[in-house]
Order: structure tokens, then C-alpha cells, then sequence
């Protein structure tokens, strides 16, 4: 189906039809713990994530599933690994594309190619391409395997929300059904309705940054062809369809095709059929055969808003924060969002963290996204130069690269997404000097091979001791919480990643599996001290 202007109300899943439910009819608004507003990707991940946890869930959108194109389309390796906690990475995998390589080009010349994932002993692939509704259908799919197993998640299409007011203690929102309105209340409401967000306009909460002049085009082309699945960049193409392209493989013989048009454009006039083909045909040639599958038009910008917590309003995703295409950090980082927001308000939902917990979910995720927005910008900046000698530095970079590996480092063709280091977290505990930098506290796990299976998996969605070459208690309970322990013994993985040059190891490790403390022996009392103040009990 072609839709060259895109539109949100055309669906590509009928994931959740309307039904009607008894809290339209109830006497006086039914009360629900956790509410969450949307049911694109971040909003599914994170109804996914608490009704895994055992936490009442209830999902609120305005349509009834997954849109038209392939928005969000790369999604990396984290984003994998926690699809794969919550029951959805494996037809992902199945579905996406594979693909760690990278190559970019200037004019007609390869200057070079990059691996984004060179050292081996990791489940997944750098990323994975797969159109977002395909992505939404998949996390769909797993909440209605864990929902037949009892994992309390509702979903609830055709609501949309029309106001909110929030009080001390809960949060009033009116609904609008084809059965019409309705109220109800929720101890906290978690908004992941876009980068338009209506909840962040309802309270008047301002979404400050930077729009950058300069526009677009998607093409999503159905052909065959024989490139290789890898991602191409052109910087001032041969085929002369803008300053920059971009090339993508996606699944069912779909490419996805980016084109750089410059700001002073005829929206209307661009995306008519005739001139995409001309576009597209310059950057094919005329004997390759395809048809246009969807189109659309997109300016970059990157901005957030100023907090993520609002008292008992939280905000993820687009709705908080919102940066450029290019170099995947869109979906990736509401996925991280969810990561780091799910665990802790389960805590504080079942009494065994204080709220102000949540206060640390605003701050990681604010450090998150300004890292993010850090990169995008500087990527904008030199994709589309805005000055003479801005565009004089940048090719000659690019000239420079094609010979000299140190300047490969300074081009920027989109810093793809990784996962965020929460360096100066209030919840960090201590941390020792013989272990890697790359796991030091506040840094996500990096996976590691283990005898009949992998790392990430058996650290499971709790927190958990991780120990290597190092002796502890199989289970320690401390402030209302159980603590299981992993013992390993060294690999040259494990060596690597985790033991460096210390005799042994143990790790206090977060359920969103990044790290919390480490030593290099157990010690019952420090363990529970670090526990305390990951929860934010210190």
C-alpha cells in the first residue's frame, strides 16, 4: 500500500479495536495504579515491561494500533537485549535485518567502512532493521502471550485523552470513546504520546531546543536488488538529489531511502510522485525496477523538555525528548527510557522504594538525552553545514579520510545510537580501580558467552550479584529484597569485560542491568549499603 502522504489514522495492525469497558459506565472514575498514554513503541515496552513485573497496567491510545512506514527503523543492539528480557527480541531478529557494517562515501569515492560491533561473544547484532510497525506488532504480540499467563495489561484503543489534572496524590484524566466520554483516575501517568505530546500541552510544560533548517525525504521503495546489507552514506552524492542520502535495507525487499532537500522546499510539490521518482531514479538508474511503498517529509530537531517528572506525571520517549534521524537515537532511547523508568516505579507501586526514587529515572534520562541531543546536533551540524567554511572544514575532513584513519574519527555521518553511561548517578555505589572502565558503576552490562547460554539472560529482571572467581551467599536479603547471586568463574570474556586486572569480583547489578557497585570481594554490609542507595533508601 502506497501512502505518499502519510497518514497516522491509516493503520498497517489493528492491534487493540475498541471495546467498551465497565469504567464507562462506572458511578464515580475507577482508580488504576499505573496509566500509560500511547501505544507506539516505547508506550508497548513499557505496559510490557510493569505487567511483566506484576504491576496493574492499563494503556490508553487514540487510535487502534501501528501506523503506515517505517519511522523508526534501526534498532541496536540494547534495544535488542531489553526486548529480549520482556519476550519479543526473537521475531524481531527472525523479522529485522541484520548488519553490523557501515561504509560512507563522498561524491562517487568510498572513503572508508566502519564495524559497529567487532569484538565478538554478544546474543545480538549491532542493529537490526525492521520497520516500526513490525517492532509495535512484536511487543504486541509478547503482551498478549504474557497477558494469557496472567500479567495484568490492558490496552484500550479509540481513548483518547482530552484533559488532565493532577493532583497530590493521583491524576484525573477525561476520555473520549466512540461510546463517549468517561473519567478515571491513576496514581501515576506515564506519558509516551510523541513528540506532539497532548499530555505535555494539557499541563502546559514546555519542549525547548533546536530546529534545524533543513528538510528531508523519506522514500520507502519496494525492489529487488543486490546491494549488501549494510548502511551507506553519501555525503554530496554523484546522483545530485541533495547535499546528503542515505541507503538502508529492510525487510520484504523494502529500502529505505533518505534524501537531503534543503530548507526553502515546496512540501507539496516534493512529495508528488513524479519528483520522488526523479530522485530515486538518479540514485538507482534507470533500469532498476521498484515501486514507492510510503513517502514523507521530516525536519530535524532536537529538543526536551526541561524535567521527566512531573509529581505523578512521567514523561518518555518522544514526548520528553526528541532528536534527528540519523544516527538511530529516537526509539533507542525511549526503549532505555522504559529500562530505567519500569523497575523503579514497580518499587515504589509495592511500598519497597520511596517515591523520590522516581526523581533519579529524571535525572538518568535527562543526562541520557542531553548526551543524545549532544550527538545529534553535532552530527546536523555536519551533514548539512549552515556556512561556506563550516562546508570548506567539512570536506576537507572528508577528503582527508579517505587515507588517514584519524580523520575517520572526527566525520560525523550520524553517531549511531549506544546505550548511556549514568557517570555521577545518585544511586551509584562504590566502585574499584582493577575492574574495566566500561563497567564501571552507572554502565550498562555488556553481554558475555557463557556454557549453554548468554550473560544477560541469567542476570535476569531483578537486581542480582554478579561474581566472578569470588565467593558470596546464593541469595542475600536486605531492605525487603532478595538478591540472588550468579557465580562464574573467569573467561576471557568475563576477564575482559568485567575482572580486569583484580583477583575476583562482585557486582551489585540493577534490574535494567546496569551496574550499581562493585568490589573485589563480598562484603554483606557494603552490599546492603549499596543496595539501600540504589533504591534510593540513602
Amino acid at each position: 500500500m502506497t501512502a505518499l502522504v502519510p497518514d497516522r489514522y491509516t493503520l498497517a495492525f489493528r492491534l487493540y479495536p475498541y471495546a467498551k469497558s465497565p469504567d464507562q459506565d462506572a458511578a464515580t472514575p475507577v482508580r488504576h495504579g499505573a496509566v500509560i498514554v500511547g501505544g507506539g513503541p516505547v508506550g508497548l515496552a513499557m505496559a510490557l515491561d510493569l505487567g511483566r513485573r506484576g504491576v496493574p497496567v492499563l494503556l490508553l491510545d487514540d487510535h487502534e494500533g501501528a501506523g503506515l512506514g517505517s519511522r523508526a527503523l534501526c534498532f541496536a543492539k540494547r534495544t535488542l537485549e531489553i526486548c529480549d528480557r520482556l519476550g519479543a527480541a526473537g521475531p524481531m531478529l527472525e523479522k529485522g535485518v541484520q548488519w553490523n557494517l557501515g561504509k560512507v562515501f563522498h561524491d562517487d569515492r568510498l572513503l572508508y567502512e566502519f564495524n559497529l560491533l567487532p569484538e565478538g561473544g554478544h546474543a545480538f547484532p549491532a542493529f537490526i532493521n525492521l520497520q516500526q510497525p513490525w517492532f509495535e506488532k512484536f511487543l504486541h504480540d509478547a503482551i498478549v502471550q504474557v497477558r494469557a499467563e496472567g500479567a495484568p495489561i490492558e490496552l484500550r484503543g479509540k481513548n483518547r485523552v482530552d484533559a488532565v489534572n493532577v493532583a497530590d496524590d493521583h491524576v484525573t484524566l477525561d476520555i473520549l470513546t466512540p461510546d463517549g466520554p468517561y473519567r478515571l483516575e491513576a496514581d501515576w501517568l506515564i506519558a509516551c504520546d510523541g513528540a506532539r505530546s497532548p499530555v505535555r500541552g494539557m499541563l502546559g510544560l514546555s519542549f525547548d531546543g533546536r530546529v534545524f533548517e533543513d528538510n528531508f525525504l523519506i522514500a520507502d521503495v519496494k525492489m529487488k536488488a543486490d546491494f549488501p546489507t549494510e548502511r551507506w552514506f553519501w555525503f554530496e552524492p554523484h546522483f545530485k538529489s541533495g547535499d546528503s542520502a542515505l541507503l538502508h535495507k529492510q525487510p520484504d525487499d523494502i529500502w529505505r531511502i533518505d534524501f537531503q532537500l534543503g530548507w526553502n522546499i515546496d512540501r507539496a510539490k516534493e512529495l508528488e510522485p513524479e519528483n520522488i521518482r526523479r530522485r530515486v531514479d538518479a540514485m538507482l538508474g534507470p533500469d532498476v525496477e521498484y515501486e514507492l511503498d510510503w513517502c514523507s517529509i521530516y525536519t530535524f530537531q532536537c529538543r526536551r523538555m526541561e524535567k521527566f517528572r512531573h509529581g505523578r506525571v512521567l514523561f518518555a520517549g518522544d514526548s520528553a525528548h526528541q532528536v534527528s534521524p540519523f544516527g538511530a537515537r529516537g526509539a533507542n532511547s525511549g526503549i532505555q527510557d522504559v529500562d530505567n523508568l519500569g523497575w523503579k516505579l514497580a518499587l515504589v507501586l509495592e511500598g519497597l522504594a520511596p517515591e523520590s526514587l522516581l526523581d533519579s529515572y529524571d535525572a538518568e534520562r535527562v543526562h541520557g538525552a542531553d548526551e543524545n541531543i549532544l550527538n545529534s546536533t553535532r552530527a546536523t551540524d555536519f551533514i548539512t553545514p549552515k556556512t561556506p567554511v563550516s562546508k570548506l572544514f567539512r570536506n576537507a575532513v572528508l577528503r582527508l579520510a579517505e587515507h588517514l584513519p584519524f580523520a575517520r574519527t572526527m566525520v560525523n555521518s550520524g553517531r549511531l545510537s549506544v546505550p548511556c553511561t549514568y557517570d555521577g548517578s545518585v544511586l551509584n555505589g562504590p566502585d574499584h580501580p582493577d575492574m574495566p572502565a566500561r563497567t564501571r558503576p552507572g554502565s550498562v552490562c555488556p553481554d558475555a558467552p557463557l556454557a549453554g547460554g548468554w550473560l544477560l539472560r541469567q542476570l535476569g529482571p531483578g537486581f542480582r550479584l554478579l561474581t566472578i572467581d569470588s565467593e558470596a551467599p546464593e541469595v542475600l536479603s536486605a531492605h525487603g529484597l532478595t538478591v540472588p547471586c550468579l557465580a562464574l568463574a573467569a573467561t576471557p570474556e568475563l576477564t575482559a569485560r568485567y575482572l580486569g586486572t583484580a583477583k575476583g569480583a562482585v557486582y551489585l547489578i540493577r534490574p535494567d542491568q546496569h551496574v550499581a557497585a562493585r568490589w573485589d570481594r563480598f562484603d554483606e554490609t557494603a552490599v546492603a549499603e549499596a543496595l539501600a542507595r540504589a533504591i534510593g533508601k540513602v
